[in-house]
Order: structure tokens, then sequence, then C-alpha cells
């Protein structure tokens, strides 16, 4: 199995920025769903906050990378 950081390496940066929206769309409508009943699971708040960390920073490190 790849890595997350090697799998967003791959990505277009539009795809990235892609990505990036529907991540932060699903966070916000786990943490919507998770104030009215309780997740079996509430690690996926934070594997979803990880994640939209993760495709920022190869965001930015492109960001450079081209400057």
């Amino acid at each position: 199995m790849k890595s997350k950081r090697l799998e967003y390496k791959e990505l277009s940066d539009k795809d990235l920025k892609e990505r990036l929206d529907a991540e932060k769309t699903e966070l916000t409508q786990i943490k919507i769903y998770h104030t009215t009943t309780p997740l079996d699971n509430s690690g996926s708040i934070r594997e979803k906050r990880r994640n939209i960390a993760r495709i920022q920073t190869e965001l930015r490190a492109r960001e450079l990378k081209k400057d």
C-alpha cells in the first residue's frame, strides 16, 4: 500500500485542489453528524484533518518549488 504522501505527489495541482475541497466538505459533514449522533469511529475526524494537512503541505511545497 502506498503512503498518502506519495499518492498526493502523483496528483496534478488541479486534482489536489479538488481533493482538498472534497476532504474539507467531508470533514464538515462528519463534524455536523457527530454533534447530533456520536460517531462509532471518532478517529475519522482526525484522519480527515490529517489528509487536509497533507494536501496543503504538498500544494505549498509545489508553490515554493516554482519560485
